[in-house]
């Protein structure tokens, strides 16, 4: 199988040629062999190219850039799915090589054998278990029979507790009305006595403010007594 990827060597372009850098540089790190074709020297290159290519992987304008990345005949790709393939771990799967072993691309394919081979078994061995009725005649419908038995003496025994589990519930909320009604009259005499401590506070608050307000009134009409007789005191000196 032989590489074959398609460039440009006289491209103008700064993205084509680091996209054709990085395909080629990647490809001699994996230590791939591949065979460059220049399609700006060789027009036979060019055309076969073009024509290789599937149509639904060309471009708008119907004309494929390089690089273009082949296995012999069978098309691989462009740079975009190549970096997809790069960045997946999935080159040689890219490419149609095989992995090379101890690679990262190698252990992921063990992986996926190894669950599909023990897919496969866990299929073949639902195929090969045989009934147990089979195997073992009457005797085991006999005990299944004394199970189902056992299982409806069960099923009666809970129905009972059940029954038993719906009366208690009942008893217990008739009598948490009484319980609860108790609890909001204790609330109802708490409020009521909790608004007559209030009332009287306010009345206190009230009657000392009138008290100092009267106080002051006292205080103030002196004063101006006092200032009165200072002044007649004065004019009589005079």
């Amino acid at each position: 199988m032989v590489i074959k990827v398609f460039l440009a060597s006289s491209s103008g372009s700064t993205a084509i040629k680091k996209k054709q850098q990085d395909v080629v540089g990647f490809l001699e790190a994996l230590k791939v062999d591949y065979t460059p074709l220049d399609i700006a020297c060789n027009e036979d290159n060019r055309m076969w190219m073009r024509q290789n290519v599937p149509e639904d992987k060309k471009p708008a304008n119907g004309i494929p850039l390089p690089p273009q990345i082949f296995n012999e005949e069978s098309y691989c790709g462009d740079y975009d799915t190549f970096f997809d393939a790069k960045e997946d771990n999935l080159v040689y799967t890219f490419l149609g090589l095989p992995p090379p072993p101890g690679s990262k691309e190698a252990e992921q394919a063990d992986k996926d054998n190894i669950v599909e081979n023990g897919t496969h078994a866990e299929e073949n061995l639902d195929d090969t278990i045989v009934p147990v009725e089979d195997r073992n005649g009457d005797s085991n419908k006999e005990v299944k029979q004394a199970t189902d038995e056992n299982e409806e003496g069960e099923g009666d025994e809970e129905e009972q507790e059940g029954a038993a589990k719906e009366e208690t519930a009942e008893t217990v909320g008739d009598e948490a009305p009484t319980v609860k009604e108790e609890e909001e009259a204790a609330v109802e005499e708490t409020d009521e006595v909790t608004e007559d401590t209030e009332g009287q506070a306010e009345e206190e608050e009230e009657q000392e403010e009138e008290d100092l307000q009267s106080e002051e009134e006292e205080e103030l009409r002196q004063l101006e007594e006092e200032e009165e007789a200072e002044m007649q005191e004065e004019e009589e000196a005079e």
